[in-house]
């Protein structure tokens, strides 16, 4: 029963992870972790450690296979844009749409 119970329980946090997803100018970017790093993180993209992750991977550190999902593909969570206008000088996470931002790169 105990066993049961802990794999139900592990199965639960991998799939409620404390990392978001998020949306930023109708654009979705997703986490990343140690392990794919190179495949999903965006230059342009601002990203923060989720703590809750980090917490949950040392805590689940004897089960292998939590602290591999939390710190290989959920431990950085999308903030905003690093500086998309780049006429405006230290501007972080202000709102712009994705078509705004497009245009203002082509020089248009």
């Amino acid at each position: 029963m105990k066993k049961l119970l802990s794999t139900l329980l592990i199965i639960g946090i991998l799939f409620s992870g404390c990392a978001d997803r998020k949306v930023i100018g109708s654009v979705e970017y997703d986490t990343y972790g140690l392990f794919d790093k190179n495949d999903k993180e965006n230059p342009e993209i601002a990203y923060s450690v989720s703590w809750g992750n980090v917490f949950w991977g040392v805590v689940l550190i004897e089960t292998i296979v939590a602290p591999i999902y939390f710190f290989g593909y959920a431990l950085f969570e999308p903030d905003g844009y690093k500086n998309y206008n780049p006429k405006m000088k230290g501007v972080v996470n202000a709102p712009i749409h994705y078509h705004e931002m497009t245009t203002i790169y082509k020089g248009n």
